[in-house]
Formats: structure tokens, C-alpha cells, sequence
């Protein structure tokens, strides 16, 4: 049985930005399709480099090269 929410919530006694951290960094989980998941797993194997690795060597290879570019 799913539960819903209130109408109201009562947040009287909340404190705002109680959890809020300016220097903490984000880390964004990046979904891969199947099919590029897979390559890109037999890429990285075949390079003895971790995926993340592989990929963040790609994708700053391609902010370089579009960063020249408009220069």
C-alpha cells in the first residue's frame, strides 16, 4: 500500500539549511545505455584503466578540444 503525503506539513520547528554544506562537491551518477555501457567496460579492460578513468579522460579531452575551438 503506498502512502501519500499531507496537505500540510507543520515545519515550525525546522531550521533551514540545517544540512547545507557551500563547499561539499556533487558527484553526478551517469547512466549508461547498455549497449555503451559494455563498450566502454571492454575499452577500459583493454586499457588495464578503470571506467571512470576512461571516461573522465574522454570527456576532458572533448571540454579541451570545445573550449579551443571557441576559443
Amino acid at each position: 500500500m503506498a502512502t501519500r503525503m499531507k496537505r500540510e506539513y507543520n515545519l515550525s520547528g525546522a531550521t533551514r539549511g540545517k544540512f547545507y554544506r557551500p563547499d561539499t562537491e556533487l558527484n553526478l551518477p551517469v547512466y549508461l545505455e547498455p549497449d555503451v555501457a559494455k563498450a566502454v567496460r571492454q575499452r577500459a579492460a583493454k586499457k588495464d584503466v578503470s571506467v571512470s578513468v576512461l571516461v573522465n579522460d574522454w570527456l576532458r579531452k572533448a571540454v579541451r578540444t570545445r573550449t579551443q575551438r571557441m576559443g
